[in-house]
């Protein structure tokens, strides 16, 4: 018979229901607070996630960490697509980098939550790393 074998906090390696739970809204949280926020918020709800689980679990601080992280590269995206559009000849360039970030970060979002649902960890392809 194995045993699983414990994580750091405590935990077994395999995520709890609540867990993935917790790590589905993790992801989901940006585009969430996106919508509610018209896009200027939608880092909060993965903050959030991640301070309240961090030393919880593993799973939820690593999928929340991941998920703002990765909303911090979309926002260094679409402040550079301001920066452009700010140069008015560059203003087809910038609709383009606004339309790859948010179809990217909803995209590499939904794939996250799907996931953290299976429990697997999801690694975004780009990301800014702060929170860990």
């Amino acid at each position: 018979m194995t045993h699983p074998i414990p994580n750091p906090y405590g935990q077994s390696l395999t995520p709890t229901g609540e867990e993935r739970t917790w790590a589905i809204l993790g992801h989901l949280a940006a585009i969430i607070a996106a919508v509610i926020s018209a896009g200027w918020l939608s880092f909060v709800g993965p903050l959030v996630i991640w301070a309240i689980y961090k030393d919880r679990s593993a799973f939820v601080r690593r999928a929340a960490a991941g998920s703002f992280n990765f909303n911090l590269a979309v926002w260094a995206a679409i402040i550079v697509g301001w920066i452009m559009f700010f140069t008015v000849l560059l203003i087809p360039l910038a609709i383009i980098v606004w339309i790859v970030a948010v179809v990217a970060g909803l995209w590499f979002h939904i794939r996250a939550a799907m996931a953290a649902n299976r429990g697997e960890s999801f690694r975004y392809p780009w990301s800014i790393p702060v929170l860990h």
